[in-house]
């Protein structure tokens, strides 16, 4: 209920300091005819009107339809930025600007003035289906990226979501990973990764290449109760049957449809990091990739890329999130 929603906020600001909001983007018919379903069960239309609904800890929460922006009009300027923004030599000439643009219009735009008043740092975004594999935080309202001004995140539903804080200091991490392979290329910055995490800015155990195997994954789960998975490696994303999807160990490629077996709802994962390529990116039938199933599987919260990733940016990029987590309220606030 709003109530419970509410109250669930007061806690997340209490226990953090950070201010958050609920952004729910979802599409509603403006009409109903006998092609169209109901209004508790549409059926997807083109003409579907965009409607912002932002609930905060306190206040009341906004409704924003936004004119003009149908799902067939917002869907095309998403699947835009994504083709633009993935691909290195569109992204060299700023060519995804102008889709992210549009669609700060139609998603931050309408809301911001509120979401300023209000002082909120942390946006969690509930998308409708064909949102949810955007670059949110790419997003730019002609000046600045969205991540210039919040942290934020995606949930499946608030009701899905394990929203209970729990102070990320308290977990050891299991990091592993693979920088040599028979059928790809090497990831030569993998093993400084995986010391760097774990033998200078986090406490845990590394495994790298012929210890990086299913077994030992499932293994060290049991003998130890690491609050954070860190997995350093090749994987891809195809849409389709979930085996066509892989996130590569030393030993086999884990496959999309494998997740569950690695049990990492006992104990819950606080964080599973998917330090590896296209490892968020989806189709209909798996939005999110493995970083959306993996929380699907128990994991409290995933991390992983929407597109080709260079393995020293990607060096770069994970040490100082390690950096940063250690002093930063929350785990998107780290990213951001």
């Amino acid at each position: 209920t709003l109530g419970q929603i509410r109250i669930t906020l007061s806690n997340i600001e209490s226990a953090t300091g950070q201010k958050p909001a609920l952004v729910y983007t979802v599409f509603y018919p403006t009409r109903i005819t006998p092609n169209s379903g109901s209004l508790t069960n549409p059926v997807p239309q083109d003409n579907d009107q965009l409607q912002l609904v932002v609930v905060t800890p306190t206040g009341e929460p906004i409704f924003m339809p936004i004119p003009g922006a149908t799902r067939a009009t917002v869907l095309a300027e998403a699947q835009k930025l994504r083709r633009a923004i993935t691909n290195p030599i569109t992204r060299s000439t700023n060519r995804y600007l102008a889709p992210a643009q549009q669609l700060y219009q139609w998603i931050i735009a309408p809301i911001e003035d509120q979401l300023q008043t209000q002082g909120i740092q942390n946006l969690s975004f509930i998308m409708d289906g064909g949102l949810r594999s955007i670059p949110l935080l790419a997003l730019h309202d002609g000046e600045q990226f969205l991540i210039e001004k919040y942290s934020a995140g995606l949930m499946p539903s608030i009701s899905l979501t394990d929203t209970r804080y729990r102070d990320i200091n308290d977990f050891q991490v299991l990091a592993m990973g693979a920088s040599e392979f028979t059928d790809a290329n090497p990831l030569k910055a993998v093993p400084v990764e995986l010391a760097a995490i774990t033998q200078e800015l986090w406490q845990g155990e590394s495994f790298l290449n012929q210890e990086f195997t299913l077994e030992n994954l499932k293994q060290e789960r049991q003998l130890q109760p690491f609050g954070i998975v860190h997995l350093a490696t090749h994987g891809e994303f195809k849409s389709g049957r979930p085996e066509n999807s892989y996130i590569q160990l030393w030993d086999t490629k884990l496959r999309l449809d494998q997740l569950r077996e690695l049990k990492l709802y006992e104990p819950t994962v606080e964080l599973l990091v998917l330090s590896a390529c296209r490892t968020a990116v989806g189709d209909e039938e798996a939005e999110l990739g493995f970083a959306g199933l993996a929380v699907q599987a128990g994991v409290k919260s995933a991390l992983g890329s929407l597109w080709y990733v260079s393995d020293e940016a990607t060096l770069g990029l994970m040490t100082e999130f390690y950096r940063q987590l250690e002093t930063a309220p929350i785990k998107s606030e780290a990213l951001r």
